[in-house]
């Protein structure tokens, strides 16, 4: 191994979360221990996606060893992107190095754990490859605790992060200068069309906007807009639509606050493919979501059904299989779609015959599906509802965003405060892969939905618990 490259040791996990890690090392050696190969075997088996990403990189691994021939093992093998991958990132230049001995009994810690086994294999590889640095790379921080104790360098897969710092994930929202129409005084044109308003301005250094961007100006000249199209050095700007007002309902439902009128403007244009809301518990994501569903799919025709759909990533402990068919082994993750169909039949009827009617009527055109069988599938003309979003790898979030056909709208929700999933961090959930992914695409939009609205009580425990 040459000194000018570093050697990085790829814990099982790593393997498992993202099989194409191997190819994203560029000019540096990758170092597989014997103990994640094994770890590897014993995961492959099942249906689960960890378990899809073990048999993969076996498969990346054997294609690797067989176009080499195992005389090129013990000076490393040159890690070349298979023909059926397609990285954007740069060619990886570096060679692939397997454990080829034992590890000595005084690197061993006593218990012969995996995780202490892979950390002797660390050990005796810096001891044979003396000046050249070593650096593992695991998602278990007991390990990387492990490995600094040690000496050893560890850090986390980064890879696969969509952002660097959450602080700066698109809101999908921005809030005007005070000033903002003295400097485009001069070039700004309005017209009106088909009752709706518009602007449109000269592009300047500071309006990095996108399209469907929502924009604000509070306080006495309040206004709010969406960046409707944006044509070299000009911007078209549209009033949106005020569903706080009563005449604006959505089945019966009003938007409290700034944020949700934003996000029912995004609900309800049939140009918008792909609407990603975010926020915290009980900002109403849910029932925003399933009231402009219903009003699109009963009154205005424009869609055949509701699907909805969720991981099914439990808070606590697995209660075991569950019987009956898949939408009856799906109902009780649903539990947020039948409290909020429950909110929105009280107020389209007042009485019990009518709210049954109303109900019977509701799950006809409302379907729950599970996630496990989206392969291979295409929606068309169908409203489809995806919650929980933020338990989703981006791998699973473009599974299910490829099953659109013609007609089909996505609505995406989830609480990136609330990940169930283990395997996964904010940084690298698949709706922030969303997000920072769809943000430029004139056809989605995006928003963070904020206040507590669910009570004072949910109010008190989102801040303060």
């Amino acid at each position: 191994m040459t000194r000018s490259k570093r050697i990085y040791v790829l814990d099982t996990n790593i393997l498992m979360h993202d099989p194409t890690a191997l190819f994203k090392f560029e000019e540096h050696d990758v170092f597989i221990p014997m103990m994640v190969l094994e770890e590897l075997d014993n995961g492959k088996k099942g249906h689960s996606e960890s378990s899809r990403n073990a048999r993969q990189v076996s498969r990346f691994l054997n294609e690797l060893v067989e176009s080499h021939g195992n005389r090129d093992i013990a000076e490393g093998i040159a890690l070349v992107q298979p023909k059926s991958l397609n990285l954007r990132a740069e060619q990886s230049i570096g060679k692939l190095h397997f454990q080829l001995k034992q590890v000595e009994a005084g690197k061993r810690f006593g218990t012969v754990l995996p995780d202490n086994l892979i950390l002797g294999s660390i050990l005796q590889l810096k001891e044979d490859n003396p000046g050249v640095p070593v650096v593992l790379v695991s998602k278990d921080i007991n390990l990387r605790i492990k490995a600094s104790i040690c000496g050893v360098a560890a850090e986390d897969y980064e890879n696969d992060r969509a952002i660097d710092d959450f602080n700066l994930l698109f809101t999908g929202v921005r809030e005007l200068e005070a000033d903002f129409w003295e400097h485009h005084q001069g070039n700004l044109r309005s017209w009106t069309d088909k009752g709706r308003t518009f602007y449109e301005i000269q592009r300047t250094r500071g309006d990095d906007w996108f399209i469907n961007q929502f924009l604000y100006m509070p306080g006495e000249d309040e206004v709010e807009m969406r960046v409707c199209r944006m044509d070299g050095d000009k911007i078209v700007l549209q009033i949106v639509d005020d569903y706080r007002t009563p005449q604006h309902q959505v089945w019966g439902v009003n938007a409290r606050n700034r944020e949700q009128n934003f996000a029912l403007n995004a609900l309800m244009d049939p140009e918008i493919d792909l609407v990603t809301l975010l926020g915290t518990a009980g900002t109403g994501k849910t029932l925003l979501a399933l009231a402009a569903g219903l009003t699109q799919t009963m009154d205005n025709q424009r869609y055949r059904e509701i699907i909805m759909t969720r991981a099914t990533v439990s808070v606590g402990e697995d209660i075991g299989f569950l019987p009956g068919t898949e939408e009856e082994k799906m109902t009780p993750w649903m539990g947020a779609l039948t409290d909020n169909l429950e909110v929105l039949t009280n107020t389209q009827e007042q009485n019990s015959w009518g709210r049954g009617a109303t109900n019977e009527l509701l799950a006809s055109r409302i379907k729950i599906r599970a996630m496990n069988f989206m392969r291979g599938r295409t929606f068309l003309s169908r409203w489809l509802i995806v919650d929980e979003a933020q338990n989703l790898t981006p791998k699973q979030m473009k599974t299910l965003i490829t099953r659109a056909g013609p007609g089909t709208k996505i609505i995406c929700m989830g609480n990136l405060a609330q990940i169930d999933n283990k395997y996964i961090s904010p940084l690298t959930s698949g709706l922030t892969y969303l997000v920072e992914k769809s943000k430029a695409y004139p056809d989605a939009g995006i928003m963070h939905v904020n206040g507590i609205v669910r009570s004072r009580l949910a109010a008190f425990a989102e801040e303060n618990l």
